[in-house]
């Protein structure tokens, strides 16, 4: 028997058609990958080199505190002395020197850093007693500042005097993204930072060689 009655109303071509293309761009994925990855490289590298910044810079200190290390135990036993009229008497660019010479496995002195400081600074004195030492890092002003290296100089004591030996170094941070976080020395005024300071110290009382 044939039936009679409505035939369903078709929907619209155009919006058919407009509804499939909404629904093919919204399951297409191809680039959800390059853009996920877009989104998340600069703070992916960021983390990545200050990472590798700050792990650099924390092997070099380590490199400046063993050489600190090793050049105030050569200064306690009598192995480097100044100005006693001895031949293991050094000069200020003869310590220098060899302070280069103990930091090289990491960090290379420049031909004429030995002569004229420009990153590495260093401070050798004698003391009367233990509550004389220096208390704070010597700054030209306030957190940040640069270091104050006026009253810097070479001159240890002879057997049983309190020395203390003071070793700053300018270590340059490469990455700029990461200079802000890295670095320590704030320069004045509005100039990005550089540098990361790196200080040893190292106390004692001379051997009676």
């Amino acid at each position: 028997m044939l039936r009679i009655g409505r035939t369903p109303r078709q929907k619209p071509g155009g919006l058919k058609a407009r509804t499939g293309i909404f629904g093919r761009l919204k399951k297409d994925r191809s680039g959800a990958t390059a853009l996920e990855f877009a989104i998340l490289a600069m703070p992916f590298f960021v983390i990545l080199f200050a990472s590798v910044e700050t792990f650099v810079a924390f092997t070099g200190e380590q490199v400046i505190n063993a050489a600190t290390d090793n050049i105030a135990r050569q200064i306690r036993t009598g192995q480097i002395t100044f100005n006693q009229g001895k031949s293991t008497d050094k000069t200020r660019t003869e310590f220098r020197a060899a302070v280069c010479q103990e930091i090289a496995v990491m960090i290379s002195c420049s031909a004429s850093e030995a002569e004229t400081p420009s990153k590495l600074f260093i401070d050798v004195r004698t003391v009367s007693s233990y509550d004389n030492l220096p208390p704070t890092l010597p700054r030209t002003g306030g957190a940040g500042s640069d270091i104050n290296t006026a009253g810097f100089d070479f001159a240890p004591g002879g057997p049983g005097t309190i020395n203390m030996i003071r070793i700053y170094y300018r270590w340059t941070v490469i990455t700029d993204l990461v200079r802000p976080y890295v670095t320590n020395l704030r320069p004045a005024g509005s100039s990005m930072p550089n540098d990361y300071l790196m200080v040893a110290t190292s106390t004692f009382q001379t051997e009676n060689y």
